[in-house]
């Protein structure tokens, strides 16, 4: 334990300096873990009455419990190991994608207790989707054991209006992803969170991933679909209309056409998505598998970098384009750190962020560290996880006065 916070609540009133303290020791239980009353008592600069009346008041609460003893030689208070009551509340995280939809339900610690996806086909009913999607979310819940949701974060593709929080659906979005958390909404009764689905993996790369305690970097997803989540002085920044990222519709210069408000194929999205990276594979004749072109294009990469000098050609062209991107990002935002995610990056690993972070280091003349993720997986699902769970901490862990 090196980490102290000394008399957080001086100079408050005894009922503020109460509150204070009591949050401080929850926020300390979720990060360090279980801890004595001694060890809250070196940690928070707290006197020990103060602590023996804040870990009452939070025990009666329902927030902590006992979790053990220090040591089998020590008895009485302060040998009890205090930590949060994890199934005080359960939270819901949904990846909600064009072809699937995954389900993740957690505890009041954001860890894992229930998984569950379903495939969407082509062409699906939209709204026995949506019936279905709820019902997914329904059983995982009783597999979890829990009778009750506290919160829930979806996250989707398309632009979130920031006035009135619904889904703005992009060019390859189905209508049922907005009915599908709309219905979510009024079935269940709780709060829905709704998110661009980059932007939550930037979340789960900043808290566990590749830009873990970084407060500037930027996400550049490269599969499916293509987009950027840019997180600026530790906020994630969203845009004026919900649209921050968009790096799809980036045009291109030397290319015929332009991209257009609903159709970004001749944008940057026609230069690194899945279509393009299998069309490329093709081209230097490196096979392409998989249920869609995400997988595919995924599959390609793989076998690219297993394939030796002959698949050089198809590493450095993929790694010239996606840095092509980066370069124009960091024009702007000089993010400092690039994280690539998504099918493509996913596949390609550190390999293939080496070999962007050299083409990158040729184009542009800003410092800029290229990392591949390193949330395992899905980083969307466990950024809505991990959404849903601070929303839910940020209420519970109110003062208790």
């Amino acid at each position: 334990m090196t980490v102290t916070r000394a008399l957080p609540g001086r100079n408050a009133s005894p009922r503020t300096a109460r509150a204070i303290n009591d949050r401080l020791a929850l926020r300390l239980l979720q990060q360090e873990g279980p801890l004595t009353a001694g060890q809250l008592k070196e940690l928070t600069g707290m006197s020990r009455p103060s602590v023996a009346d804040l870990v009452e008041r939070l025990q009666d609460s329902g927030l902590i419990e006992v979790v053990g003893e220090a040591g089998e030689d020590r008895r009485g208070p302060n040998a009890r190991v205090y930590g949060i009551v994890a199934d005080r509340a359960y939270v819901a995280g949904l990846d909600i994608r064009v072809e699937s939809i995954g389900v993740e339900i957690a505890d009041l610690l954001g860890r894992t207790v229930a998984r569950a996806d379903l495939h969407v086909p082509d062409g699906a009913d939209p709204a026995g989707t949506v019936a279905e999607g709820v019902a997914l979310l329904r059983r995982a819940i009783r597999t979890a054991g829990a009778t009750e949701l506290h919160t829930v974060a979806c996250g989707a593709p398309g632009l979130v209006d920031p006035e009135t929080g619904r889904l703005r659906a992009a060019n390859a979005l189905r209508s049922w992803h907005a009915d599908l958390v709309d219905e979510i909404r009024s079935r269940l009764g709780v709060p829905v969170l709704l998110e661009n689905e980059v932007n939550l993996a930037a979340v789960a790369e900043q808290r566990v991933g590749a830009a873990r305690n970084d407060d500037t970097f930027v996400l550049l997803w490269i599969g499916g679909g293509v987009g950027a989540a840019v997180v600026l002085d530790g906020k994630l920044r969203r845009g004026a209309s919900g649209g921050a990222g968009e790096v799809g519709f980036l045009p291109l210069l030397g290319t015929p056409e332009l991209p257009t408000a609903t159709d970004c194929d001749n944008g940057y999205h026609g230069l690194v998505g899945s279509r393009a990276v299998c069309a490329l594979a093709r081209e230097h004749g490196i096979p392409v598998g998989g249920a869609d072109e995400a997988e595919g294009a995924a599959a390609a990469v793989t076998a690219a970098l297993a394939g030796g000098a002959a698949t050089e050609g198809f590493l450095a062209e993929l790694s010239t384009r996606i840095a092509v991107g980066a370069a124009a990002i960091c024009a702007v935002l000089d993010p400092g750190r690039v994280v690539l995610a998504g099918e493509v990056a996913q596949a390609g690993g550190a390999a293939l962020a080496e070999r962007v972070a050299e083409c990158l280091g040729r184009i542009s003349p800003l410092p800029t560290v290229v990392r591949a993720s390193a949330v395992h997986g899905g980083a969307v699902l466990r950024g809505a996880v991990v959404t849903a769970t601070d929303a839910a901490q940020e209420e519970l862990f109110a003062p208790v006065v």
